[in-house]
């Protein structure tokens, strides 16, 4: 697997610095650096760790990155290292979305959705959507997702399960066109209506924007 650089961006060394090295991983919280260190140290060289903590008591917030000396060993480290560290890769330090993967893994924040944030509470039956997310449309438990670039089944599942409630993801490839298309469904509606209002419009990976749409699932809409 080969990683393409684009046109547009600087340097290759800019690139690889802040795109292909670093990883972003979901970790217990009792983990210290020395710790993260020690489990990721084996898919290469490490320049540093570092684990993100509240600002006010200290306390890691279970979130940390590791950067390596080379792509291929962040690249490794994401196919290798075990599933429940949700590991990829670090959005560059110099984009004002850094916020997303403070808060992209981390079901627990109760801050207002802004920008191109992920912010998930535990009972989406309860959150209050801003005015202009009311849905005007027939809603329903299933959504279907496009995008411009193929899905990944295991990384689509884990961005949609982010949101409680996900019975299944079913990746569908077209053999003629490169583009992705998916179907989620989730157990309530309300977390199908959730996770289109936090993830319509969302660039996953950077520079990459889903449409989420809701799908006819045989449902009563009304409810």
């Amino acid at each position: 697997v080969f990683i393409a650089q684009s046109r547009a961006s600087g340097s290759h060394r800019d690139v690889e610095d802040e795109e292909l090295t670093r990883i972003f991983v979901m970790i217990p919280k009792s983990y210290t650096e020395e710790d993260l260190r020690e489990k990721f140290k084996m898919y290469g060289d490490i320049e540093y760790c570092s684990i993100i903590k509240n600002k006010t008591t200290g306390e890691s917030k279970g979130l940390g990155y590791v950067r390596y000396l080379k792509p291929s060993q962040a690249a490794l480290a994401i196919e290798e290292c075990d599933r429940s560290y949700r590991a990829i890769l670090a959005e560059p330090k110099n984009k004002s979305s850094e916020s997303l993967e403070h808060d992209y893994y981390s079901n627990n924040t109760r801050q207002e959705p802004r920008g191109n944030t992920l912010s998930f509470c535990g009972h989406p039956e309860f959150c209050c959507f801003e005015k202009e997310s009311r849905i005007q449309e027939s809603v329903s438990k299933r959504l279907s997702v496009v995008s411009r670039l193929p899905f990944i089944q295991e990384q689509l599942f884990a961005l949609f399960d982010l949101v409680p409630g996900l019975e299944y993801c079913d990746v569908q490839r077209d053999p003629h066109t490169n583009s992705g298309y998916a179907v989620i469904q989730y157990s309530t509606a309300a977390s199908a209506i959730y996770a289109k209002y936090k993830l319509h419009g969302f660039e996953y990976p950077p520079g990459n924007r889903l449409t989420v749409l809701f799908l006819e699932d045989g449902s009563d809409s009304s409810e």
